[in-house]
């Protein structure tokens, strides 16, 4: 794997901004339009950071969204039963450990690819927060947890909710390229055969790292709780095309063994300028969506040329 990977990401976040700064001159450079997306980034970011890990290992996880929407909705519930803001994070972020883990250990014991399994278990948790919420939004007193977003509680003019992703990928950065179970994770990707032979716990590697990424996802369902002060059960449905995306985006190859956090980072950047701009173009939401998928097919058709190549 390149150590710079992550170089082709930031030139091409550069390009699609500079485009923009171009086609809104003035609006688009404003400092709340700044801080507007490095906050939407975070979400986006800390949940494409897990997954990321999930794409190395050769994997895929499509419950990403459903994870994020069922966070909020555990959270605000367990606030409105006069929890503890402390413990009603935890729980949150608890449920959505406990869903990774489920993916890894339904894959690694019966042996069902992981698109199957993420695939049922994004309609599971999805169901789950519809009927847990009652199949309405949970309104609730955000307990402060609405400060992870507003510039005025933040740092350096940022929201503090943006240096947790800063955090967050700066420790699963380091676990990936200098711990044991980082060189693990790379070498399950690049082929799990070997790995066994070298003495890999494969399975346990699996199990862990789908907790870890999905319990990412859950700390980004904090996040978008703290955007929100509402549990929405209908929140973040095709989130995870944008998480896939910033990770391919960022260097991450489907055929496993490769990718970059800081890569994903600038590919979750990407993402948002993108999103921002074409909101500001006026250009319908379907436009969008299409655009997203576009680049996912993009990136992956390049990274399989590359491996061609």
């Amino acid at each position: 794997m390149s150590r710079h990977r992550w170089l082709g990401p930031l030139l091409a976040l550069v390009l699609v901004f500079v485009l923009f700064a171009i086609l809104l001159p003035g609006r688009f450079t404003q400092a709340i339009t700044l801080v507007t997306m490095a906050r939407a980034t975070a979400v986006v970011g800390i949940a494409a950071t897990g997954t990321t890990m999930v794409i190395i290992l050769g994997g895929i996880d499509l419950s990403v969204g459903s994870a994020v929407a069922l966070t909020t909705v555990v959270i605000a519930l367990s606030l409105k039963g006069e929890m503890g803001v402390a413990l009603a994070i935890a729980l949150g972020i608890l449920v959505a450990l406990a869903a990774g883990a489920l993916n890894g250990g339904v894959s690694v014991g019966l042996g069902v690819t992981p698109f199957i399994v993420t695939l049922g278990t994004m309609g599971i948790l999805r169901g789950a927060a519809i009927g847990l919420a009652h199949e309405q939004r949970v309104y609730v007193d955000a307990h402060g947890i609405d400060a992870l977003v507003l510039p005025a509680h933040g740092v350096l003019g940022l929201p503090l909710a943006v240096w947790l992703l800063v955090v967050v990928a700066g420790v699963v950065a380091l676990a990936l390229n200098n711990t044991r179970y980082g060189r693990s994770v790379f070498a399950i990707g690049s082929n799990e055969r070997t790995a066994l032979l070298a003495g890999i716990r494969v399975k346990r590697v699996k199990i862990v790292t789908y907790a870890i990424a999905t319990g990412l996802a859950g700390l980004a369902g904090v996040v978008e709780f703290g955007r929100l002060t509402v549990g929405d059960p209908t929140d973040s449905v095709g989130l995870e095309l944008a998480v896939i995306a910033s990770s391919v985006i960022g260097g991450a190859s489907l055929a496993g063994g490769e990718g970059s956090v800081l890569g994903t980072v600038f590919g979750a950047m990407m993402m948002t300028v993108i999103q921002t701009g074409c909101s500001f173009l006026g250009l319908a939401s379907w436009t969008q969506m299409i655009l997203t998928g576009a680049i996912i097919v993009t990136a992956a058709g390049l990274d399989r040329l590359r491996q061609r190549g």
